[in-house]
């Protein structure tokens, strides 16, 4: 609905390819963040070759995005129902947390994949780094309030790593992610200044309903010669 507030949510996943949900493994920020930083890379060689002055830097690599994010847990009673009844603070709210950004999956031998998804950011990829600062506390010394400073790095499927460093062409492989509003006649269209090639793209990325594009889907758009 229009107008209404929107959370900031983790969703995990079993599987790279973001397709299996983890049971119960969704989690929605009590507040929305008041900032968060993402963080770009890219890595050049510097080496020097024998008897020269200069180093011409060289391309190696663009390392996957970081995201810093700031979580609040608040059982103080001051935010509405969201006070200590229970009795353990806030570290039921943290353990929840934790299964689906941190602990171990014991099926898939290695933490969840994660999708973080807020407004205009989301981010596929898994948790690097988390720390976690108790605030409050009650008479009993349970604690009341804590602060969640997350890092997390961005992963990209196989298929879409190669689309973007196509070192073949680079300036005619495309890949674009799916925003509200978006078809996939209209996204062909701004890519090859021609809606006709949908169908080749829709079997291009094997989508079994190119009617039905969801947003944060990303679509490969091949070199012109290979859907024409």
């Amino acid at each position: 609905m229009k107008g209404e507030l929107t959370k900031l949510k983790i969703t995990g996943f079993k599987d790279d390819k973001f397709t299996e949900k983890v049971n119960d493994g969704e989690f929605t920020s009590l507040l929305n963040p008041e900032k968060y930083t993402l963080k770009y890379k890219v890595e050049y060689t510097e080496a020097q070759g024998q008897g020269t002055s200069a180093t011409q830097p060289k391309y190696l690599r663009s390392v996957p995005e970081k995201l810093d994010l700031q979580f609040l847990f608040d059982r103080t009673g001051v935010i509405k129902g969201k006070d200590n009844k229970q009795g353990d603070g806030v570290i039921e709210d943290i353990e929840k947390f934790k299964k689906i950004v941190f602990d171990y999956n014991g099926d898939e031998h290695k933490p969840n994949y994660l999708m973080i998804a807020w407004g205009t950011l989301l981010l596929k990829g898994v948790l690097t780094e988390m720390s976690i600062e108790y605030k409050l506390f009650s008479s009993e010394g349970v604690p009341l309030r804590a602060i969640v400073d997350a890092n997390f790095k961005g992963i990209m499927e196989d298929s879409l790593r190669l689309a973007r460093e196509n070192n073949n062409s680079p300036d005619l492989t495309h890949v674009r992610m799916v925003k509200d509003g978006d078809t996939l006649p209209l996204m062909t269209f701004k890519i090859y200044g021609d809606s006709k090639y949908y169908l080749q793209v829709a079997a291009a990325n094997k989508l079994v309903n190119f009617r039905r594009l969801q947003p944060g889907q990303e679509i490969i758009f091949p070199p012109l010669e290979k859907v024409s």
